[in-house]
């Protein structure tokens, strides 16, 4: 997988501004998005922000648009406040999936008066594009460096209730009228352009690591701190005595097992936790993330990344919990799973109660005090109990199979439902029953993250500047 750059959009924001890129008369329209930047592998550009260049204001035709330049140097006065990337944006309604002539022409113009606004402050290498629309929504888009150099975005990402990956035709097969039919090999091509972060690759994450490299995803990132230890044995993947008597990092043993069985992919192993700077500023280079960890901070953490680069976030959870009856007798009350799916710009896992303040408080407190702490990790999956080597991977595997499967259903539909009723699922093996939660379910609070990339604190965080 070879990537320079990609764009990504909330789902929301796309469909604000393709309705107005396209009110019904055939003629061309124009926006201006505002974006932060994550560079790292490949250049990131998050929409934060997007004016809507009014129609009155401009000289519409079916293949002719122009506009006057205030909207510029308002979107200048914008980007300015952020250091933000400012992309220029029409609509082809033609159905002309590339930059025309004029186009380019245009581009010669105006780029070198937008890096000529750009504030002196501002230090760190910047980027500036142009961008199309068609009328299904399809996008592409170019970069623009300090010296007017081009550079294709290869992927622009739509993230909402499905995901939407709109490639550049001239690197990859274009997609812009069909996505590809779910588990097919054109699924597995697709996915080979992508990267993914498994946070946590202890039970479910080890699983769900297996399962994103066999789909055949081109990068596949791992975030643990934690060592193999030889309870760990009845539940890690790929997991050998000879890994736990050596205590191995949990990501060296997942990353050296996906590098065994694939040779077209690249791993990333971080042996630090989620809580890490390092860490989160590589996760912020996956296009998928999903969270396999057991901890409410690592939670948080996962969440806010999933609002401040635009990320799909699955997050998985199991339990089950047992009651005391006798001084050794105790007794099942539920096998249970939980899979959230989070969309940026949607309810957050922080708006769906499964985290809190409170609870990541605690959490806090509970480390500080070691014997609470172990009393904690020692209840592990069972609270209630006091199992150290649960025997769960039945369940983990079924949870995480879920898990991906989300992912699969949203990124290449096959669901007879919208995809939007299915924003949670919790399933109870106890009972054998499966419930579903919609989006509209969960009421969403203010999100003050959105699209906001690295900007400082990082993730509004000040404890990640330390």
């Amino acid at each position: 997988m070879i990537r320079h750059a990609s764009l990504a959009f909330s789902a929301p924001q796309h469909a604000a501004v393709k309705a107005h890129l396209f009110p019904g008369d055939g003629k061309e329209a124009a926006a201006i998005l505002l974006c932060s930047r994550v560079v790292g592998t490949r250049i990131k550009l998050l929409v934060q922000e997007y004016l809507l260049v009014s129609h009155e204001d401009c000289e519409r035709h079916q293949d002719f648009l122009s506009w006057p330049g205030d909207y510029v140097e308002q979107a200048l006065g914008l980007a300015d406040q952020d250091d933000l990337s400012i992309i220029l944006l029409h609509s082809h309604p033609g159905g002309l999936f590339a930059f025309s002539q004029a186009d380019r022409e245009s581009d010669a113009q105006v780029m070198p008066a937008i890096f000529a606004g750009r504030a002196k402050r501002h230090k760190d290498t910047i980027w500036h594009g142009s961008a199309i629309m068609l009328e299904d929504g399809a996008m592409r888009a170019q970069l623009y460096d300090e010296h007017y150099r081009a550079m294709a975005v290869d992927m622009v990402g739509v993230y909402g209730d499905d995901l939407r990956f709109f490639w550049v035709p001239d690197r990859f097969v274009p997609t812009t009228t069909s996505r590809p039919m779910a588990f097919s090999d054109a699924m597995s091509d697709e996915l080979g352009r992508l990267s993914v972060c498994v946070v946590g690759t202890s039970g479910t994450g080890s699983i769900v690591a297996e399962q994103v490299a066999r789909l055949g995803f081109g990068e596949v990132i791992l975030i643990d701190y934690d060592r193999m230890e030889k309870k760990n044995l009845n539940r890690i993947l790929n997991s050998t005595l000879h890994d736990a008597q050596t205590r191995r990092l949990k990501v060296d043993v997942i990353s050296e097992a996906i590098q065994s069985c694939r040779s077209q992919v690249s791993v990333k192993a971080i042996p630090t936790g989620i809580g890490c700077r390092d860490a989160i500023l590589e996760a912020a280079m996956a296009d998928v993330v999903f969270c396999c960890v057991d901890s409410h901070e690592g939670r948080q953490i996962c969440d806010l990344m999933a609002s401040a680069f635009l990320q799909p976030l699955f997050d998985v959870g199991v339990t089950i919990p047992v009651r005391q009856r006798g001084p050794d007798l105790f007794s099942i009350l539920e096998v249970a799973g939980r899979i959230d799916y989070v969309w940026p710009g949607g309810s957050t896992l922080a708006d769906r109660g499964v985290f809190t303040p409170s609870s990541v408080a605690a959490e806090y407190l509970a480390r500080a005090d070691a014997a609470v702490h172990a009393a904690r990790v020692g209840e592990g999956y069972m609270p209630g109990s006091h199992e150290e080597a649960p025997s769960v991977i039945s369940l983990n595997m079924r949870a995480a199979s879920a898990c991906v499967m989300e992912f699969i259903a949203r990124a290449f539909q096959f669901r007879h439902d919208p995809n939007a009723l299915r924003a949670r699922t919790l399933f109870s093996l106890a009972a054998c029953e499966e419930e579903y939660a919609p989006e509209t379910d969960f009421a969403k609070a203010k999100n003050l993250t959105l699209g906001r990339g690295i900007k400082r604190p990082l993730l509004g965080l000040p404890s990640l500047e330390g």
